[in-house]
């Protein structure tokens, strides 16, 4: 399953819909869609997705090992998310 169709599926299930992941990340509808469909994200947005869909993005190193990424992990430029 590709990440968009992921990150629909999730949309889906938390009861958000595009528009509101959109202003959530400061792009369009349109650029999201584009998003979609070229099924490419950077780190930072899927960091944000997470954030914004109330999920989790982690490095997990066998049964005991686990790493979150979270929005304090994203370099600070100043800008408020």
């Amino acid at each position: 399953m590709a990440i968009s169709d992921k990150v629909k599926a999730l949309l889906k299930l938390r009861g958000k819909n595009n528009g509101g992941l959109a202003e959530y990340l400061g792009i369009s509808v349109q650029a999201l869609s584009n998003k979609f469909y070229r099924d490419s994200y950077s780190g930072e947005d899927l960091i944000k997705i997470a954030a914004y869909l109330e999920c989790e993005i982690a490095f997990i190193a066998g049964d005991s090992m686990k790493i979150a990424l979270t929005l304090d992990d994203l370099k600070n430029t100043g800008e408020e998310i």
